[in-house]
């Protein structure tokens, strides 16, 4: 029986692939330990924003957003981005919870105000 292979999973907040000159603090820094990791040991490069992780495209990832897709083990979309395609593929229109509500202020002659909260962030208001 062989013996088990041991693994790290380091998560490292602000430590990041940047472009190397001299306004990239992790590249001017010296980091003896991490330059001795990434020459002996695999690893990977992990995009961290837009729909890499579940957000819109363009918008950049957070802490919460990363730990929660590294979690999961695949791209967990975020609210935002689970109603804009439930608009775009027609699921939204579908769904029995306001084909309901639509119905009863039909029904009622009465008025519905579909409303949300939104906000530039992409995540959350």
């Amino acid at each position: 029986m062989s013996t088990p292979q041991k693994v790290v999973l380091m998560i490292l907040d602000g430590w990041g692939i940047g472009s190397g000159d001299g306004s990239d603090a992790i590249a001017t820094a010296r980091t003896p330990f991490m330059d001795g990791l990434a020459e002996c040991a695999p690893h990977a490069r992990l995009f961290t924003d837009g729909e890499h992780v579940g957000l819109p495209k363009g918008q950049m990832g957070n802490s919460e957003v990363g730990h929660l897709n590294i979690g999961a083990g695949r791209v967990v979309f975020q609210d935002l981005v689970r109603i804009d395609r439930a608009i775009a593929n027609g699921e939204l229109e579908k769904n029995p919870v306001l084909q309901e509500a639509f119905a009863k202020a039909r029904d009622k002659g009465r008025r519905l105000h579909f409303i949300g909260l939104v906000s530039d962030g992409g995540v959350h208001s």
